[in-house]
């Protein structure tokens, strides 16, 4: 994607269909706010959010990012993914599980895992089941039974883009409340510039600063 039309278009595209805001955000790397900014400029069949969660009339401040260039060859993705794996290697010794955080995180655990001789975990945050209005906190995310289990067990927590912190900080969470252990996370790109959530370092490949000041 080029501009800002192209996204316009994707997101209501997506929104045809059915695809929640939430799932839209996810899809294309964008906040919340952005994501609904782009379905209502779109005039999509998803109504625009209310609450907090809808954007500035003036349109949002993010960033996107895209990184389909590497995502859709599988050479490039394990090549950028064994340098994420490389983040990742000295920081536990126990560490034998590698979560991916769906959808996109998913694949790039996948190759991690490989790297790294982990077994392989994969969460579906909450926010792929937000639409409309503000996010239900009471609806959670889960783990998916077809991956490996995550009681007493040391892992890292992977995902593609850190755009607010709130993902990455529900699956720390949830990865807790399940009796394991996140010893750190890896990201593509984080929007954010964190250097730990939850108390658990994170690392990135690339991180993206916003040079300037709103009117």
């Amino acid at each position: 994607m080029k501009n800002v039309d192209d996204l316009i278009e994707s997101a209501a595209e997506l929104a045809e269909h059915g695809h929640s805001k939430g799932e839209i955000a996810d899809e294309l790397n964008v906040s919340r706010e952005t994501a609904s900014w782009l379905v209502e400029r779109a005039g999509g069949s998803a109504t625009p959010a209310t609450n907090d969660t809808a954007a500035p009339a003036g349109g949002p401040q993010d960033i996107h990012v895209d990184w389909s260039t590497v995502g859709r060859d599988s050479f490039r993705l394990e090549a950028v993914t064994s340098a994420m794996a490389d983040l990742l290697a000295k920081q536990g010794e126990d560490v034998d599980l590698t979560v991916g955080i769906e959808k996109a995180g998913a694949p790039i655990a996948t190759h991690i895992a490989s790297e790294l001789d982990t077994d392989l975990a994969s969460y579906a945050p909450s926010k792929h089941q937000w639409d409309e209005g503000e996010l239900d906190t009471d609806v959670g995310g889960s783990f998916s039974r077809n991956f490996a289990q995550i009681r007493d067990r040391d892992c890292y927590v992977v995902d593609d883009t850190i755009t607010s912190g709130t993902t990455m900080t529900e699956t720390i969470e949830a990865i807790q409340d399940e009796g394991g252990n996140p010893v750190a996370a890896c990201v593509l790109v984080d929007k954010q510039g964190l250097d730990e959530v939850e108390g658990v370092p994170v690392y990135s490949l690339f991180q993206v600063i916003s040079v300037g000041s709103e009117e």
